[in-house]
């Protein structure tokens, strides 16, 4: 009984230390035609978008494409980021878990 409280307590520890370095990591994600950026961490937080280009120009479905893109390529390698700190954690490879 003491064993799996204590086997518990060591996985809630490194899981919370899993999420601060998941808080950590930060990375950029570009749109195909430079017009946007995200700036996410590996929690799913995006810390900063930045919108490059003469708005005046761009049709608002293209900005919203764009938008909308890049935030798709953000959260999958935001997964793919915490998947691969997971099995560092745990030793499984668990897709879809984070």
């Amino acid at each position: 009984m003491f064993d799996k409280m204590k086997s518990l307590w060591d996985m809630q520890k490194k899981m919370q230390e899993l999420k601060r370095e998941l808080d950590g990591v930060t990375f950029e994600v570009e749109s195909r035609d430079k017009t946007v950026k995200v700036v996410m961490n590996g929690s799913q937080e995006v810390k900063e978008i930045k919108i490059q280009g003469n708005l005046a120009d761009m049709k608002n479905s293209a900005l919203e494409a764009a938008v909308k893109d890049t935030l798709t390529q953000a959260l999958k390698r935001s997964h793919d980021i915490a998947a691969d700190k997971m099995k560092s954690v745990t030793g499984l490879n668990i897709p879809g878990l984070m």
